[in-house]
């Protein structure tokens, strides 16, 4: 069984590596700059200093020491005892005495302590396949904390063009009026649209900041290093199939866990069981007569009684959350398939629609916007007509954004579930 364990552990940490690998796969490129982050070495530094990680070395440490004291054979026990003195008649003094030295323990029947040593084994086995799913977790959310300042670097570009756009449009505004074809209201108007332009700029710098010292946390630090994230927000590649993504969930450590956790249940089980046994006392010494000078063997058994009734319900109780073990595994996995197929259809969904946004709603948009901002300086449409064509622009590039990150965040939750790559 530790060579099973040992070997599940080598598997492990090649499991990461492979996520690693999965969860990059769609948006990361090699770092170029210095203080240019990828998603890679973000991973990297997660695995080598997340606090959380690391508190995962301290709980092996201590399931091994129990293995250990699982391994132990029974204790040996040095026993004294002083008989018939400081009493009366001729035991009043120490001349009777009857001094006895004797070494005791127990013989263990019925496969204890290699039941002990299974369970010991099946609790590291189970512990292996938690530590796995718990890094998965970390990964997921550090892949969607990374996305989210991935797009609020997009963000920022669109927010610098609305700010690009309102600058021209209050110079046209503003020559317009100083010849007469434009009122002071529009030029006022415009102005405040620059100037609630900066402001979202200015915002949403803000906000990026802060993004960056969340995931700074992911490795332990407090402090931001780089200067940017790199990574292409609008790649998608052609996902595998869901019921092969559902297969692959099946297989995860995620689901793993509850056989490991099976096997751990079936030796707590044949622990309980073996407890039916009584375990065979045994004592053997010398003793000295103080009267006599003489000494002789002493030898000693015992054994508890109706032992098997005393225990009926201990292995009961084992038997009982074995049992209830298959129920929680089936319903785990009823919830991992909804969110699974609900992740996997919004993907296709943001996808299609991202997809629309680029190649038809934005052209669109641009030409009427150059038409709009043209019939506006020949005077045949309003100035309101170019700011509604404007934002119009401006929406739908907002909406190509978020529609990219949603499909960027489920794919991470998909490949989170399944432990592999979502696309082929």
């Amino acid at each position: 069984m530790l060579k099973n364990h040992l070997l599940k552990k080598q598997w492990g940490a090649a499991l990461i590596v492979v996520m690693s690998c999965a969860l990059i796969s769609p948006f990361c490129y090699s770092a170029n700059a210095p203080r240019s982050l990828t998603l890679q070495a973000a991973i990297e530094r997660t695995l080598q200093q997340n606090p959380q990680l690391h508190q995962f070395e301290f709980a092996r440490q201590r399931l091994m020491s129990e293995r250990e004291i699982s391994d132990l054979k029974p204790a040996y026990q040095l026993g004294v005892e002083l008989e018939n003195f400081a009493g009366s008649g001729e035991a009043a003094s120490f001349d009777n005495a009857e001094l006895t030295v004797a070494l005791s323990s127990v013989i263990e029947l019925g496969g204890k302590r290699q039941s002990r040593v299974a369970v010991a084994d099946a609790r590291l086995d189970a512990f292996e396949l938690e530590r796995q799913a718990q890094t998965l977790d970390v990964l997921g959310e550090l892949t969607s904390s990374f996305v989210q300042l991935l797009a609020t670097q997009q963000e920022l570009k669109l927010a610098a063009e609305a700010v690009a756009l309102s600058s021209s449009l209050y110079s046209t505004v503003q020559t317009r009026a100083r010849s007469g074809a434009a009122s002071d209201a529009e030029v006022m108007r415009a102005r405040a649209m620059l100037t609630q332009s900066n402001i979202q700029q200015e915002g949403l710098q803000r906000h990026l900041e802060r993004q960056k010292i969340a995931l700074a946390r992911f490795w332990g630090s407090t402090t931001v290093e780089f200067s940017n994230v790199e990574g292409d927000l609008f790649a998608f590649n052609q996902s595998q199939p869901f019921s092969a993504l559902y297969e692959a969930v099946q297989q995860s450590p995620t689901i793993m866990v509850f056989a490991s956790e099976r096997r751990l249940k079936d030796a707590e089980v044949r622990l309980a069981q073996t407890q039916n046994r009584a375990d065979l006392g045994w004592q053997f010494g010398v003793r000295r007569f103080e009267a006599t000078g003489d000494t002789g063997l002493t030898l000693g058994f015992s054994m508890p009684l109706f032992t098997e009734s005393r225990n009926r319900g201990a292995v009961k109780s084992a038997l009982a959350e074995r049992n209830a073990l298959e129920y929680r595994r089936s319903d785990r996995l009823l919830a991992l398939h909804d969110r699974l197929y609900s992740a996997y259809s919004q993907r296709e969904q943001f996808i299609a629609a991202h997809r629309q946004l680029k190649q038809s709603v934005i052209p669109d948009l641009e030409k009427a916007l150059t038409i709009t901002r043209e019939a506006y300086d020949r005077g045949r449409l309003k100035y309101q007509d170019w700011i509604t064509a404007q934002q119009e622009l401006l929406n739908a590039k907002q909406r190509l954004i978020e529609t990219a990150t949603a499909a960027l965040l489920n794919q991470a939750v998909i490949e989170q579930l399944t432990a592999q790559p979502l696309t082929e």
